[in-house]
């Protein structure tokens, strides 16, 4: 396991003490359905397990500037845990981290980190990321990385990346779809984005599925604080979503607990983002918490590692790795890039003991068969359904919100990497946007 030590000005240094180990990983190769965005791109399709090349002997410095608290927070969270499990894998690797970093001090802290012996320079967000580009050419030798929003821009040392969240939030929503009673779901978001978009966008098509196969007749409501953290305002917007709404299932897209606080007062299921919030952060129960999903960063780190290690000086500039793409742990566990989990347990073993009874066995066997189609990459649920637009959305540059009604892509056809990461700037026909 790696230790916590102190560095220079206070950063905080997780070092490998592991003496020697026999890495057994996943090459990040790629057989992408569609064009890709960039020169170099890994989709994730098509991985296989191997032998990974024997790490370098010069150490590695892999360092992660987060755009908000760690501590309380599932996306900066998993962010951090990925860093830890990098180091943790390899014993030449460190991982060294800044909180709270907004784009004006991107690049300021980043220079001070490369003059510390930074190898690997991420900005988690994508807007307080995407400063890193214009530093890319001073410091030829550094990886430069951030996560995509909608822009994808790039370099030879500027990678972009992101996982295919919404495939597990599609299997999310499947389960959130069987629970609900009242027919009404509620979504505390922080605005209008690509991300959420993708994100919001694929859990509603898992409770359509659900919707249609149950005969019931579901609403999603969704409700944006402005922000990623703004616990008092997701607070709010949670309450309202239950008093007024009356939704008796609630999920998120912001960072704070607070939507999930106000689940527990209330007594109702919630569906949890980015880490297992019950298995890892202890933060609620499965009587509360009927699944969450699992996004394991460290997928997309240890190409972007090992890539470095390997002294590649084209490495994969765009990484847009889904549930068929995987890295063995330092402990042996194989982890997908994303998947459902709660309280330690993945798959349909994921659905809380307590809200299994109340999710009809078709759709438990559902969960499982789209499960397991996504790991072999069989099957993606982008690519099942029309995309219909509701006429909401975020309008991008050269890019308006498609009309209310208008087909934006038939059934039965994957939309390219490209275009989800960069250009699917609407929200699916029947979801409801409260002001």
């Amino acid at each position: 396991m790696g230790s916590k030590l102190f560095g220079k000005n206070g950063i905080t240094v997780f070092r490998a003490v592991i003496i020697s180990v026999v890495l057994a990983v996943v090459v990040m190769g790629c057989a992408p359905s569609s064009p890709a965005p960039s020169p170099t791109e890994a989709t994730g399709a098509g991985q296989e397990a191997t032998e990974a090349p024997e790490a370098a002997e010069e150490g590695v410095t892999l360092t992660i500037e987060h755009f908000s608290i760690i501590e309380g927070t599932t996306w900066s969270g998993a962010h951090d845990r990925a860093g830890k499990r990098l180091a943790e894998k390899y014993p030449n690797v460190e991982y060294v981290y800044r909180e709270e970093v907004g784009p004006d001090l991107t690049v300021p802290y980043a220079e001070e980190l490369i003059s510390n012996g930074a190898d690997i320079v991420v900005g988690n967000a994508e807007f307080m990321g995407l400063p890193l580009e214009d530093i890319a050419d001073k410091y030829p030798d550094v990886y430069f990385a951030s996560v995509i929003a909608s822009d994808l821009s790039t370099q030879r040392n500027f990678i972009r990346f992101f996982p295919r969240q919404y495939q597990a939030l599609y299997l999310e929503g499947l389960i959130a779809g069987a629970l609900t009673e009242t027919g009404n779901i509620g979504i505390v978001s922080a605005f209008p984005s690509g991300q959420v978009a993708r994100r919001q966008n694929g859990f509603y098509l898992g409770v359509q599925d659900a919707a249609e196969m149950l005969g019931k007749d579901i609403t999603v409501y969704v409700k944006y604080a402005g922000d990623w953290y703004l616990p008092s305002e997701e607070r709010d917007i949670a309450k309202t979503l239950i008093s007024q709404y009356d939704v008796d299932v609630l999920t998120q897209q912001t960072d704070s607990g607070s939507p999930l606080d106000v689940a527990q007062e209330e007594g109702i299921w919630f569906v949890g983002k980015d880490m297992d919030i019950v298995g890892f952060y202890g933060w609620a129960g499965t009587d509360t918490v009927a699944v969450s999903f699992d996004t394991r960063w460290e997928v997309l780190y240890d190409q972007m590692t090992r890539d470095w290690m390997a002294g590649k000086d084209d490495p994969a500039t765009v990484l847009y790795l889904g549930m068929d793409s995987s890295m063995t742990l330092a402990d042996g566990t194989e982890v997908a890039t994303v998947d459902i989990m709660n309280d330690g347990k993945v798959g349909v073993d994921a659905i809380s003991p307590a809200a299994r009874p109340s999710v009809p066995d078709e759709i438990v066997e559902l969960v499982e068969q789209r499960r397991e189609q996504m790991m072999n990459g069989e099957w993606d649920p982008f690519a099942e359904r029309e995309f219909v637009s509701n006429g909401t959305g975020f309008a991008l540059e050269n890019l308006p919100i498609p009309d209310a009604g208008a087909v934006v892509k038939p059934a039965g056809e994957m939309p390219s990497s490209e275009w989800l990461l960069s250009q699917f700037n609407f929200d699916l026909e029947g979801m409801q946007i409260l002001e």
